[in-house]
């Protein structure tokens, strides 16, 4: 087989493979250097993005649980939810009321003439600009309306001018032409819309059916509301009303819950507990072999994750009860010495929940309660300029950095290549040039030993 080693023509030695290992044995270090810290540095990147979504989603999970609705231990239920839909808010207490709905409340609605040619039927025949005033109650508003503009163009004005204000229109069409509708979503008496101005929309318009409160009653007490999302009628309770059915009583019922309480009091502690398990991941320290080596997770001893772990138990030892309930460990939350991790008993819960239901409700919610105490402990680390995302940017400037070392480092042994093949191509280009030099002497000095005969 033929050799793929190139020897110098003048010394006979593989010049190109010294070359090479003259630049690898330059390179070996340094590239050492710069592989080891890539890879450092991307597994703690990794680590920390890790811990940062993980804490964002822990965030996340207890903001939900932060009202009275998921800790109260009530629920509250609607014997005709297709009548009358029940959600619970802040200060509800057990009850039980019967509902009647007697009318629903309306928002108002007119309906200008019909012109010809349905939606392209013209709004405005004139060449001049018109203006179509739209009042409700104290307000009002003016749509210009040009020459020769369409119903579809009018109805397209007053949607984008008018849609934060709760008001729009419409383009109704039969065989007799169109019709521009103007709506709002505001209900109640003293909502009507009128129309004014001198566009042809005003005259003749149909004012249709004035705008009416709900009226309802509740256990018997005749009640109204400008709208049909009850709030304040029932404390902490917000009715939303459906349909009417005078000769069909809805009974709204709020009562004890403990399953409602329990379902949110785990969801803290699966949250927790998933969050405590991914830092557990980073900063873990695993036995191999026989023990006597170990492997350090790429976030052990890192102190940001310390810090963070302290703040979050911290709150759980912090008391923030009243009555009968002042520690987790009364309601049957106990933490795992060795994991950090948080578990409920059900026989300890059991038996809180009985005690003071209301009590374990308050140690989770309010401003001062666990749920708001961790949400401010984590605050620092979590956002933009947060500490997590402080270290996701150093790392990424790291890494940046030792790509640019990397290329660096390619240049400067590039160029060492390029000097050390031309300084050994010149040696051998001179071990050549002495060897001709030298069989040329040789050559001549033979001549002379050996005279031609005569």
């Amino acid at each position: 087989m033929a050799s793929s080693t190139i020897s110098g023509p003048g010394s006979g030695y593989d010049t190109q493979a010294i070359v090479k290992a003259l630049v690898g044995a330059e390179k070996a270090p340094k590239q050492a250097q710069i592989t080891d810290q890539q890879k450092d540095t991307t597994i703690k990147l990794s680590a920390v993005g890790t811990v940062k979504s993980s804490l964002e989603s822990y965030r996340a999970a207890i903001a939900k649980l932060n009202n009275v609705a998921a800790f109260n231990g009530l629920a509250a239920t609607s014997s005709e939810d297709k009548n009358i839909k029940v959600t619970l808010g802040d200060g509800a207490s057990s009850g039980k009321y019967v509902v009647v709905v007697n009318e629903l409340a309306t928002a108002s609605k007119v309906t200008s003439k019909v012109f010809e040619g349905g939606a392209s039927g013209k709004a405005n025949a004139t060449d001049e600009v018109q203006t179509l005033t739209i009042n409700q109650g104290d307000k009002s508003y003016d749509v210009l309306v040009p020459g020769g503009a369409t119903l579809q163009q009018v109805r397209e004005s007053i949607n984008t001018q008018l849609s934060a204000q709760g008001i729009s229109a419409n383009v109704l069409t039969d065989v007799n032409g169109g019709r521009l509708v103007i709506g709002s979503n505001t209900t109640g008496v003293d909502t009507d819309i009128t129309l004014s101005g001198d566009s042809d929309l005003v005259q003749g318009y149909d004012k249709g059916q004035p705008a009416q409160n709900a009226k309802y009653s509740i256990d018997g007490i005749a009640m109204e509301s400008t709208s049909n999302k009850v709030t304040s009628a029932i404390s902490g309770v917000t009715l939303e009303l459906l349909a009417k059915d005078k000769d069909k009583p809805v009974t709204v019922n709020v009562a004890s819950n403990t399953d409602t309480l329990k379902t949110s009091v785990q969801s803290f502690v699966t949250a927790y507990n998933a969050l405590m398990t991914s830092i557990n991941t980073q900063t873990k320290v695993t036995a191999t072999g026989d023990s006597a080596t170990t492997t350090a997770g790429a976030l052990t001893g890192d102190a940001s994750m310390r810090q963070l772990v302290n703040n979050l138990r911290s709150e759980l030892v912090n008391s923030s009860g009243s009555g009968s309930m002042s520690s987790l460990a009364q309601m049957g939350i106990t933490t795992d010495l060795k994991t950090g991790l948080l578990s409920l008993d059900d026989k300890t819960w059991d038996k809180a929940v009985v005690k003071g239901a209301g009590d374990i409700a308050k140690m989770f919610t309010g401003d001062n309660g666990l749920v708001a105490r961790m949400t401010k402990a984590t605050e620092t680390y979590v956002g933009s300029t947060g500490t997590l995302a402080t270290r996701v940017t150093d790392l990424n400037t790291k890494l940046t950095d030792l790509t640019t070392q990397q290329a660096e480092l390619d240049r400067r042994m590039e160029s060492l290549q390029k000097t050390l093949t031309a300084k050994y191509t010149a040696m051998d280009t001179m071990i050549a040039q002495i060897n001709a030099s030298s069989s040329s002497i040789m050559t001549t000095l033979n001549s002379l030993n050996n005279p031609k005969s005569d």
